[in-house]
């Protein structure tokens, strides 16, 4: 055997390792504070975003992990890439992990992130979204997009880069409130066909 020989490829495998849940610890999808026994932000408006994870067929993913991060609510991330992080809301933490139960169900409790401008351009507010888990070959990378500013969708730069007919499935839709708090649903599938399946981006 030569030493540096090229070795056979090997297939290719899913995301892993997976964790149990016991990885998860009470308000790890709470945004809204940056730490469990920290008072949540004052700033901004807390809502809920909600949905279903499900894959071909409309059957339900258990265990996937999602993670999101935003803006706060003035549109501003406390990262030294931000011009404007002095500014950033000091009480919001800007991410969460959530992972998905037996119906393939998730929920981040947050603020409405505000909009704000970066290289490319003017972007609408949203909030990214990472699914990883079993069955999956790669991250998969998603943004939430909120009903009330469809004014600014049109020149957010993220959706200009999906088909017209499929930004609908880009689009949070409010249900009825929850503790008092307005709910965003954003399901995601991720396999079907071009009018159901969730835009996903290159991470």
């Amino acid at each position: 055997m030569l030493i540096n020989a090229p070795l056979p490829p090997t297939s290719q495998a899913t995301i892993g390792p997976f964790f149990p849940r016991t990885y998860f610890q009470p308000g790890d999808n709470d945004l809204t504070r940056i730490a469990t026994d920290a008072a949540p932000t004052t700033k901004g408006e807390t809502i809920l975003l909600r949905g279903q994870v499900r894959r071909e067929g409309g059957v339900p993913c258990l265990n996937m992990i999602l993670e999101a991060w935003q803006a706060d609510a003035q549109g501003r991330f406390d990262h030294p890439l931000d011009p404007a992080q002095q500014r950033a809301d000091p009480d919001f933490l800007g991410w969460g992990r959530a992972f998905t139960d037996a119906e393939g169900r998730y929920e981040f409790r947050t603020v409405m992130p505000g909009g704000f401008h970066d290289s490319t351009g003017a972007r609408a507010p949203h909030v990214n979204l990472i699914v990883m888990g079993a069955g999956l070959m790669r991250l998969s990378m998603t943004t939430a997009f909120f009903p009330d500013h469809a004014a600014q969708h049109a020149a957010d730069p993220v959706l200009a880069l999906v088909d017209p007919a499929r930004r609908p499935l880009l689009i949070a839709t409010e249900e009825a409130r929850d503790e008092g708090l307005r709910v965003f649903r954003f399901d995601l599938l991720l396999r079907g066909d071009a009018a159901t399946e969730t835009p996903f981006f290159e991470v």
